[in-house]
């Protein structure tokens, strides 16, 4: 296999040579060459939401796909572990622990955590072990926000089995349906079906508040279906076409919620912007796929130029965001990309997963794209509490990075995923000052990618003791030796 041309992060050991670095890539990198501790830290002041509702830091626990619920859909010991370290973190905004599905039939995996009436028990326990965890380290949980992040898959549905598609999907995409090998006379999801749907997810969200969560993240990131409606140009009917039909989706099912659950709070996470799909060329470097419609553009990447694909258009993005704030949505967590199609545009990282590509460009260039995106973004959020994503691949810098863009206003949350799988304490050891524990740093080695697309549990195999002497480890060393 190839390796990629670019350094990895870890190759720069002071500031001075990494900002050399990056002034060579051409991308500004808001950067703060002391990092303060609580209480001055800019990590460390709490947060108001529009109502007083105080969220104790800046620091933020992104969503991440479980594979290790049961197969109808309830929390394990090893999806407990992961939510306990999720308290264990000190960060004060819990971004919806992980992705939970509506209904069955929207699992992006048979192991999939499922928001369904017969779960609330278990899952109602989850949410409270991370809040006990929490307390048992920071004494206070008043200003410990946790939310649960509501899915439909869509067209990445895999509910019965790991290896097998069963999508669910709103056009029929030219690229992604060779890609994944959807027929072209497969059926399209129905407006009636739709309509149905968005009945599930107001359920879901009325069981979430029932047992304590304080907010629900209508899914609209990653190719997902909530993200699929957004590129949804070529649907006729009410769900496609025009901006207005492409947010009916979203709009029903906030004012669903708004008018069954009062009281609680609505996030979403967002793909602020998309490319076409990536695929790996001779020396399985990642390559955008050539299409043009019959009007010479690519349509389909929300947040994309559709004149120049590839590169970014925010408008509709900003139109979104705008639609947000006026439909009474309180916190918005920008992402990027499809994990699916166009990995590195998601989470930058040095090491693909085995069925992913080596990155296109430096990592560091997609952690800036997110940053200066979001930063514009941020400016027409006046309303929104914002969270911020891609900052692991920063690894030792992180700190620094967080600091800056928050200090600036650049970004209210910096959000964090895999980076909290190996090393949970990260904020908590950020603001207490202490120094980093280097061992558990992620490195973006993509196990945690690679081992569930083999159809393992979710963890981080290289660096978490636990999962290193699991099985899988070794299994997950074999498959990257035949790579």
């Amino acid at each position: 296999m190839a390796e990629t041309i670019y350094p990895p992060i870890t190759r720069y050991k002071t500031a001075e040579e990494l900002l050399t670095y990056t002034k060579e890539l051409g991308i500004n990198l808001p950067f703060d060459a002391e990092v303060q501790a609580a209480p001055e830290s800019a990590m460390a002041q709490p947060y108001l939401l529009p109502d007083g509702r105080k969220i104790g830091n800046r620091f933020c626990i992104q969503p991440m796909e479980g594979w290790d619920a049961t197969t109808d859909g309830k929390p394990t010991e090893l999806t407990f572990r992961r939510w306990r370290n999720f308290g264990l973190s000190g960060a004060k905004l819990i971004w919806g622990g992980e992705a939970a599905a509506v209904r069955p039939d929207g699992r992006a995996n048979p192991n999939q955590l499922m928001m369904l009436e017969e779960n609330m028990t278990e899952i109602e326990s989850l949410r409270q072990a991370l809040v006990d965890e929490h307390k048992a380290h920071y004494t206070s949980t008043d200003d410990l926000l946790v939310g649960l992040q509501l899915t439909h898959s869509g067209r990445f549905c895999r509910p019965n089995e790991k290896t097998k598609l069963e999508p669910k999907i709103l056009y029929h995409h030219p690229l992604l349906d060779k890609i994944f090998n959807i027929p072209a006379d497969y059926p399209v999801m129905t407006d009636a079906e739709i309509d149905d749907l968005i009945g599930y997810y107001i359920r879901a969200a009325k069981r979430a508040q029932k047992i304590g969560f304080e907010f629900v993240d209508v899914k609209h990131c990653h190719s997902y279906l909530g993200h699929e409606f957004l590129s949804a140009v070529d649907r006729p009917g009410p769900y496609g076409g025009s901006f207005e039909n492409r947010t009916r989706f979203l709009r029903d099912i906030v004012a669903g919620i708004r008018s069954e659950c009062p009281g609680l709070r609505i996030g979403v996470r967002l793909s602020i912007f998309d490319f076409p799909p990536f695929r790996p060329d001779e020396n399985n470097v990642g390559k955008m796929l050539e299409y043009r419609d019959q009007s010479g553009r690519y349509p389909y990447a929300f947040g994309g130029d559709p004149d120049h694909p590839g590169q970014i258009k925010l408008d509709e993005t900003i139109s979104f965001v705008n639609l947000l704030q006026k439909i009474g949505v309180e916190l918005v967590n920008f992402s990027g990309g499809s994990p699916y199609y166009n990995p590195h545009t998601t989470r930058p990282a040095h090491y693909p997963p085995s069925d992913g590509y080596l990155p296109p460009e430096d990592p560091l260039v997609g952690v800036a794209r997110h940053i200066k995106v979001s930063a514009e973004l941020k400016q027409h959020a006046p309303n929104l509490a914002t969270v911020g994503s891609a900052y692991t691949y920063l690894q030792d810098w992180l700190p620094n990075v967080a600091q800056a863009v928050v200090r600036s206003g650049m970004i209210d949350f910096v959000g964090l995923g895999r980076m909290v799988l190996s090393y949970p304490e990260m904020p908590a050891d950020i603001l207490a000052g202490k120094p980093l524990a280097r061992k558990r740093i992620c490195r973006t080695f993509s196990d945690c990618t690679t081992g569930p697309r083999k159809g393992m549990v979710s963890g981080c195999y290289p660096l978490d003791p636990f999962y290193k002497q699991r099985p899988e480890a070794l299994a997950i060393k074999e498959i990257k030796k035949s790579k």
